[in-house]
Parts: structure tokens; C-alpha cells; sequence
């Protein structure tokens, strides 16, 4: 429990009951509730940015209890901001940086707060039922229950609470949310599709039905999370604590482990395979040879930075995480494969085919994903129909005539990205 300025401590709450000995319940409390113009709010963000930057006459952004609903804050910097109960119902939070910002007991419902920064942040108590949390970064944030209090000489103590429960997260959107390392109990939205979890400690959280397709739980504490009913299908959950946790029957099936430390295709070791491909096509096929490597898991690798991978036929493997910066991997066969997370700055990716692939938060900067010339006159695109490109970065990236049709960019950086006559959706 917190406590506010001049109120009582856990310490003390027996001596402040209510006449009839039990404390009392309040969903506002006026007098608490400071009310801010426009003109005063921008004064004291502009006081903050000299707080944050060491300058004189800086100071600390205090908004405790501040009316601050439907407010627009897009973009603002609020990183250590005091902001305790502050009511931000409905208010635009989208880019804003409050990493560190203690935010106890606030109320965020239906707030938009898209790709919003909240590392660190002291959540606790907080109300996001229905917040917009898309690709939003909450690593590290704590968002265990808490409860404000006050006291009065005539009704004694009384819990200030929200409408709805502290730390519901019912409704809201949390897909590409990045909730690594989070400390929450309670309940967690039904979405959370793609949405990073790594290191998350979600011990106890009710869980059931939610959608963790594509989730990365690893390393996760879900110790008697009931996760009855969930789906996670694509879910990463290699070092993850779930071996308490309430799971139907068979619900792991589809899943990702940890990977193998080695890994054999006809009791062949794949790392001696991907030898034999280079020195395939760096004789041209006169030496080394190729083979079709549908469904492995690439992660045994380590790493495929700068290798020569010229025409792999890899379809529905996992290259999950791995660092294929600088590859070669000119009209590679990847459809369906997973590369999540993965590193492919400046990989040669001309002509390759991606239909259907998990490209989510893969780095793509700098890739050549071009046509690729197979004899005078002919050419061979870039195919990425259907390819799962939410929050995959693209910058600088090279798209000429790639085809993209049905492709989810949600998200997706594209700046300075060559989209000459590619085909996207109309």
C-alpha cells in the first residue's frame, strides 16, 4: 500500500478505522484531484526536459492526482516523472517516453499508449483496462496490485480504488507489446499475440484463453499461471518455470523449445551440411553438395552471420533469434520458415521466397530483397506474400518489384525502404 503525503503507513492502520472498526471503500476522492491548464502542463514538461538534461531551473514533472483525462501527451518526454493517481483515462500517450515514471495507482483506461516507452515504470495499482498497448515497451515495468489510502478524522481510513480492478489489463491491446522481465499478477489480456515476455514473472497471472501465438515466454516464470484454454501455437518457451502451471492437455505441442545443442538430418550433423552448401556454391556445384532442409532447427548454429546460403531450400525452419547478418541468400526457399527476432542486416536476399514466414521484430536495415537476375530477360522477385513483417525493421531496405501482397506490416519501420513497383495492398 502506498501512502500519500500526511497519511497513514501499513504500520498504523489499526488506529484508523472507521468508527465501526473496518475501513472503508472509495472510487474517487475529490479532494485529491488536482486540476492542471494547458498552459501550466506544458510549463511543467518544459521544467522536466531541464530536470532531465542537468540544466538550471529544471525540475522534477510532479503530477500526482493531476486531471489529466482525454489529455494529449503524445510524444512527451515524462521519464522519472512523479505521476501518482494521476487520471489519464483516454489520453494520448503514443511515443512517450516514461521510462522510470512512477505512475502508482494512476488511471490509464482506454489511454492510447502505442509504442510508448514505460521501462522500469512503477505501474502498480494502475488501471489499463482497454489501453492501447500496441508494440508499447514495458520491460522491466512492475505491475503488481497496490492500493492508495487515505484518512479523515470523521470516516477514518478509506482505500481510494478505481472502477475497475488495480492492474487490469482486461481488453487492452497489448499485441507486439514488449513485457520482458514485468512483475504482474492478476489477470492478462486476451491478446497476446507476438508479444515479448522474455524474463517476464507472471507467477499466478490468469491466463485462460488468452491468445500467445508467437509469444517469446523465455526464460518466463509462469509458476500456477492458469494458462487453461490458451493458445501457443509458435510460442518460444525455452528456460521458461511452467511446470506448475495450469495447461490443457497438449497445449506445449506446437510450441518452441530450447534448442538442441546439435542437430542431425539423416545422421548427418547440420553444421557439416551448411559446409557442404558453401562449398557448393563457391564451386558452382562442381564440388559440395545441396540438400532440402524443410523443418530444422537452425538454432543449433549459434550463428549464420556472412554465410553462403545461395539457393537453401529451408521451408518451416526455425532460424528464431539467430544473426544471419551479411548472408547470402539469393533465391533461398524460406517460406513458412520462422525468423522472429532475427538479425538479416544487409543479407543478400534478392529473389528469395518468404510466403507465409514470421518475420516479427526481425532487423531487415540494409537488406537487398530486389529481383534476381537468372539469365538475360529473366528475373526472379521477391516473394513475401503473407509474411508476418509486424514491428520488422526495414530501413534502407531494398524492396524493388518484391511482392508483399497480403503481408502484415503492422508496425513495420520502412524508412528510407526502396518500394519501387513493389506490389502491396491496394
Amino acid at each position: 500500500m502506498r501512502r500519500l503525503p500526511g497519511q497513514l503507513g501499513p504500520d498504523q492502520l489499526d488506529a484508523s478505522l472507521s468508527p465501526r472498526g473496518q475501513a472503508q471503500t472509495v472510487t474517487a476522492a475529490p479532494a485529491l484531484v488536482r486540476q492542471i491548464d494547458a498552459a501550466t502542463l506544458r510549463g511543467v514538461i518544459d521544467a522536466h526536459a531541464r530536470f532531465l538534461a542537468g540544466l538550471n531551473g529544471g525540475r522534477r514533472a510532479n503530477l500526482s492526482h493531476c486531471d489529466l483525462v482525454n489529455a494529449d501527451l503524445e510524444g512527451a518526454d515524462l521519464t522519472q516523472a512523479e505521476m501518482t493517481g494521476a487520471r489519464l483515462a483516454g489520453a494520448l500517450l503514443g511515443r512517450a517516453k516514461l521510462d522510470r515514471a512512477v505512475l502508482y495507482a494512476a488511471d490509464l483506461r482506454n489511454a492510447d499508449l502505442r509504442a510508448a516507452s514505460l521501462k522500469q515504470a512503477d505501474l502498480r495499482g494502475a488501471c489499463l483496462r482497454g489501453a492501447n498497448l500496441s508494440r508499447a515497451d514495458l520491460a522491466l515495468a512492475d505491475m503488481r496490485p497496490g492500493r492508495m489510502a487515505t484518512q479523515d478524522n470523521q470516516n477514518g481510513f478509506r482505500l481510494v480504488v478505481h472502477e475497475e480492478e488495480p492492474g487490469d489489463l482486461d481488453y487492452a491491446v497489448t499485441t507486439g507489446a514488449n513485457l520482458g522481465g514485468v512483475q504482474l499478477s492478476g489477470i492478462l489480456p486476451t491478446d497476446l499475440r507476438d508479444t515479448d515476455l522474455s524474463q517476464a514473472l507472471l507467477n499466478g497471472a490468469r491466463m485462460r484463453g488468452a491468445s500467445l501465438d508467437g509469444a517469446d515466454l523465455s526464460g518466463a516464470s509462469l509458476g500456477q499461471a492458469d494458462l487453461r484454454g490458451a493458445s501457443l501455437k509458435r510460442a518460444v518457451v525455452a528456460g521458461a518455470d511452467i511446470g506448475d502451471a495450469g495447461l490443457d492437455t497438449g497445449a506445449l505441442k506446437d510450441t518452441i523449445p530450447a534448442p538442441p545443442p546439435i542437430v542431425y538430418i539423416d545422421d548427418e550433423p547440420v553444421h557439416e551440411l551448411i559446409a557442404e552448401h558453401e562449398l557448393w556454391c563457391d564451386t558452382d556445384g562442381l564440388q559440395g553438395s545441396t540438400r532440402r532442409l524443410e523443418q530444422t532447427d537452425f538454432r543449433a548454429m549459434r550463428t549464420l552471420k556472412g554465410r553462403r546460403l545461395t539457393a537453401l531450400r529451408a521451408q518451416g525452419s526455425i532460424f528464431f533469434g539467430l544473426d544471419l547478418s551479411g548472408a547470402q541468400l539469393q533465391g533461398a526457399d524460406l517460406a513458412g520458415a520462422d525468423l522472429r527476432t532475427a538479425k538479416l542486416v544487409n543479407a543478400d536476399l534478392r529473389g528469395v521466397r518468404l510466403v507465409g514466414a514470421q518475420l516479427v521484430r526481425a532487423d531487415l536495415s540494409g537488406a537487398d530483397l530486389g529481383p534476381l537476375a537468372i539469365g538475360e530477360g529473366r528475373v526472379v522477385r521477391s516473394d513475401l506474400t503473407r509474411a508476418n513483417l509486424r514491428q520488422a525493421v526495414l530501413t534502407g531496405a531494398k524492396l524493388k518489384r518484391a511482392r508483399l501482397l497480403e503481408a502484415e506490416l503492422d508496425g513495420a519501420r520502412l524508412d528510407g525502404a526502396d518500394l519501387e513497383q513493389a506490389e502491396l495492398e491496394a
